[in-house]
């Protein structure tokens, strides 16, 4: 296959004829792709502009955790996920919890971040002695840009100038810190950082002699220590009674203890720990339309702000109180990007009775607390293939194009009996052998 040039200006049927050319795509394949248009056509026109070489819908379940009770505010939370047993098992640690006070959580700050990337010739200590001359240039560039963030309480809120000359010959950065409001804020914040740049190009002070500033590049940060959210639950010892019947609430508490203790001192299992927070939190900012990519960056490289990847929650047992605790960098926005344009995410935000950033940061972040306390917990118990494989039951059946009756007789089958995708595939093969 050649090189193509202009497959974005192609019509869509074109694009399809292309790929089902040259690809392993049957033909009688293509139309599926129409499967799933909108049946309105501004919509769907909506949806085919959304990325570049657009060639169809791809859906996803939303599904609903039940019984979030948050800083004393009962919530229904959607969850957009492809992972059968997220649901199952946030809802189930959101229900014992409700019942046990419900999740508390607090927003510790909201600032973001991005940096000019700089080179300059001249002196080191000159620079650092003009920069507060400078700073004000620089800021000044950006009214224009801030100006309607700064009526609602936002814009630049720091200026800095980082000397990285010991590192990197004549490198600089300018760390320019925001505030963005209700917003995710980054098109704001990097159309600040270029402006700002193009101001320090241009600066005199800088570029004079022998002297030139060289702009590397400008770019927000997705580390956003300074964005963070807290997240815990904390009951009486004696009140994790109930989670499981065969293990004591103090074996239950200290085995999960130990567990998350594990998490903070083994990479293998806190990359595995993390995600399963992450099992919660993207499932939620997928549904309102958030970057969930950039928020799993900066939560990962936060997880290892110590010099060492580590999980992200903490046990604490004092006075008999069992306390576990979630703290996460979350750069989250209620408005902009798709949010007041893709039809579910409107419908999703309604569900969520209309939240601001800082509340979104407290529901995402008590999911993420919620999946993963469920998923430790069942580590400690009955282990985590279980209740899995029983939710992965009906893809499986679907897998081996089940009848109802074959379902039917699956289900009753397996209610007591170990899931895998062969013990599956072998009792309806032993159903359709004896029809």
């Amino acid at each position: 296959m050649g090189i193509i040039s202009g497959f974005s200006k192609f019509h869509h049927s074109q694009r399809l004829k292309y790929i089902a050319d040259h690809s392993e795509l049957e033909d009688s394949k293509v139309l599926s792709f129409n499967d799933y248009c909108a049946p309105d056509q501004n919509q769907q026109r909506l949806y085919s502009e959304m990325i570049e070489n657009y060639i169809g819908n791809f859906p996803v379940p939303i599904g609903v955790v039940t019984n979030m009770v948050i800083n004393d505010e009962s919530l229904i939370v959607p969850f957009v996920t492809e992972e059968s047993s997220v649901v199952a098992a946030a809802s189930k640690a959101a229900k014992f919890w409700a019942e046990r006070g419900g999740f508390r959580a607090e927003v510790q700050g909201m600032t973001k971040k991005g940096q000019v990337h700089f080179n300059w010739n001249g002196d080191p200590l000159r620079l650092h002695q003009i920069f507060p001359q400078i700073q004000g240039k620089l800021l000044n560039s950006t009214h224009d840009l801030t100006d309607k963030m700064r009526q609602r309480g936002g814009g630049i809120t720091g200026l800095e100038l980082i000397d990285k000359t010991k590192e990197l010959t004549d490198y600089y950065q300018i760390n320019v810190s925001f505030e963005t409001g209700d917003a995710m804020g980054a098109n704001f914040i990097n159309t600040c950082l270029e402006k700002i740049a193009a101001t320090l190009r241009n600066l005199d002070e800088l570029n004079s002699g022998q002297n030139s500033v060289d702009i590397i590049m400008s770019i927000l940060s997705n580390y956003t220590p300074e964005c963070k959210v807290k997240c815990w639950v904390e009951c009486p010892v004696e009140k994790l009674k109930g989670w499981n019947k065969d293990l004591s609430y103090n074996i239950f508490a200290n085995r999960f203890k130990q567990s998350v203790d594990i998490a903070n001192l083994d990479i293998s299992r806190a990359v595995t720990h993390n995600k399963g927070i992450f099992n919660g939190i993207d499932a939620v900012l997928l549904a309102t339309g958030n970057d969930y990519r950039a928020t799993a960056a900066g939560a990962h490289a936060y997880a290892s702000k110590e010099g060492k990847y580590k999980g992200l929650t903490q046990v604490t047992m004092t006075n008999k109180t069992f306390r576990y605790e979630l703290e996460i960098p979350l750069a989250l926005g209620t408005v902009g990007g798709i949010t007041q344009i893709h039809p579910m995410v409107k419908n999703i935000m309604a569900i969520l009775k209309y939240p601001d950033a800082k509340k979104l940061m407290m529901i995402a972040a008590a999911s993420g607390l919620a999946n993963n306390f469920s998923a430790v917990a069942s580590l400690i118990t009955n282990g985590i293939q279980s209740g899995h494989m029983k939710m992965h039951l009906s893809n499986i059946l679907n897998q081996n194009n089940a009848t109802e009756q074959e379902r039917n007789l699956a289900n009753e089958h397996f209610k007591n009996r170990t899931v895998s995708h062969s013990a599956v595939h072998d009792f309806i093969m032993q159903i359709r052998i004896a029809q």
